[in-house]
């Protein structure tokens, strides 16, 4: 299944990427994302803390080989400090699952916050 159109997250779980972001500043931070696929949306509903995670200036990673099988993760979710809400090369070659959301500095609002697919595709992000 592919995913075609939009994104639902909710507000709790924005507001903990916006504030994790902010406390991480300058480095990156990385997350896994748990949801549920339907034909035209992914729904967000939970935030993973990725096992042995390094966060740095200008990256974040985590070792793949530590996760268990779980086939309700969906994407990732990491920052940008940069302030660029755009996917990098290296952001789309690496991409785990079906969804991608950046977070962007100044992490204020939805307004720092992009959903992309595997393809680079922006996605419409609605907060529940």
């Amino acid at each position: 299944m592919s995913l075609k159109n939009e994104v639902s997250i909710p507000r709790e779980i924005l507001v903990m990427l916006l504030e994790s972001a902010r406390t991480l500043h300058p480095k990156e931070t990385i997350f896994l994302l748990r949801g549920k696929a339907t034909k035209n949306s992914m729904i967000i509903s939970e935030l993973i803390i990725p096992p042995a995670a390094t966060y740095g200036r200008g990256f974040s990673t985590f070792p793949m080989y530590m996760l268990p099988m779980d086939f309700s993760l969906v994407g990732t979710v990491h920052s940008h400090p940069s302030g660029n809400l755009a996917p990098s090369s290296e952001d789309l070659n690496n991409s785990m699952g079906k969804v991608i959301i950046i977070v962007a500095f100044p992490y204020q609002g939805k307004e720092n916050v992009a959903a992309y697919n595997r393809d680079g595709k922006t996605l419409a992000l609605q907060v529940t």
